[in-house]
């Protein structure tokens, strides 16, 4: 497969996102994400049905849905039905999200969350591919049977090496964030090559979720992103990654030096340049998330959209 370079769409409202959908179409970007929360808090896949109806060729991926929230089941209903009606075009990514978020908003109870998402690409795989499962985990249990199943590709988010190696062993590709390249290069990219090892398949692509900023501008960028990225200090798993990718001190907040890592800024070129080492690097694919300027949203938005497309032509060939 060639690779790939799409962009994440932060709407505010479900109407906006197939618009935004539709204009990420008409400049040339081949894949369009969301990430939780990216429909403007509605239902992630409720909205990838519009955005499908409204367009042709783009492709669009979820970055993620979280699992917690939603039995196995439910989830393979919505991603079949939408795989029906526009077939090829759905790429689902799922993962546990984070802790805090699923145990407040939903009294999940968080635990061995790598044996959940196991559990879930298990059963989602299961039926999708024969029609029939039965099921019985430690989080999940599920039996069904259905006529028809309908095969979709299926994606997991990655951070720590365990979850990039379940990736190379059960999913069609890993999905990172906040990740600086370097540990994606030394500790993702071999944890998932060993899981599909483990699996007897082919290494799966690691989808690299890059944010980035079409801007020369270095300290304007690095403060947007100290504004737009949030705070994942608090977060052991992602304090532990950051160490583990050189940044010792994470835990005092974003420093420059981490910032201009995460970070991809500049011109249309320059973008595509820093693009394309991930790909040299060995990721099979770049996630863009744009940092949005907030005085001139629609511009920030248009200029994101088309370093994107510009990125992809230049990398895909």
């Amino acid at each position: 497969m060639a690779p790939t370079v799409g962009v994440a769409i932060q709407a505010t409202e479900a109407r906006e996102f197939v618009a935004q959908v539709q204009q990420a179409e008409r400049a040339g970007v081949p894949v369009a994400w969301c990430t939780i929360g990216g429909a403007a808090g509605g239902d992630t896949l409720t909205a990838y049905a519009a955005a499908l109806a409204g367009t042709s060729t783009i492709r669009l991926g979820t970055a993620i849905v979280p699992t917690w929230p939603r039995h196995p089941l439910v989830m393979a209903s919505q991603a079949m039905t939408i795989e029906q009606l526009a077939p090829g075009r759905l790429r689902l990514g799922v993962g546990p999200s984070h802790e805090a978020s699923m145990t407040r908003s939903y009294g999940a109870a968080f635990h061995h969350p790598l044996t959940e998402l196991r559990e879930y690409l298990t059963v989602l795989r299961t039926l999708s591919t024969t029609g029939k499962v039965d099921f019985v985990g430690e989080h999940i249990t599920a039996v069904a049977t259905w006529r028809a199943p309908v095969p979709f590709e299926l994606l997991a988010s990655a951070l720590r090496p365990k979850s990039f190696e379940l990736c190379g062993q059960l999913a069609d590709g890993a999905i990172s964030w906040m990740c600086p390249k370097h540990y994606l290069v030394t500790q993702g990219l071999p944890a998932l090559a060993a899981g599909a090892k483990r699996g007897n398949r082919a290494t799966p692509p690691l989808i690299a979720h890059v944010p980035v900023a079409v801007s020369s501008d270095r300290a304007a960028v690095r403060d947007l992103a100290r504004k737009q990225l949030g705070s994942y200090m608090t977060s052991p798993f992602y304090l532990a990654m950051f160490r583990e990718a050189g940044f010792p001190t994470a835990n005092e907040g974003y420093s420059d030096e981490m910032l201009d890592d995460l970070v991809v800024s500049g011109t249309q070129a320059e973008i595509t340049e820093r693009l394309r080492g991930y790909i040299i690097d060995g990721c099979g694919e770049v996630l863009a998330h744009p940092l949005l300027d907030p005085a001139d949203r629609a511009g920030s938005i248009a200029s994101a959209f088309a370093a994107v497309a510009a990125a992809h032509k230049a990398i895909a060939g």
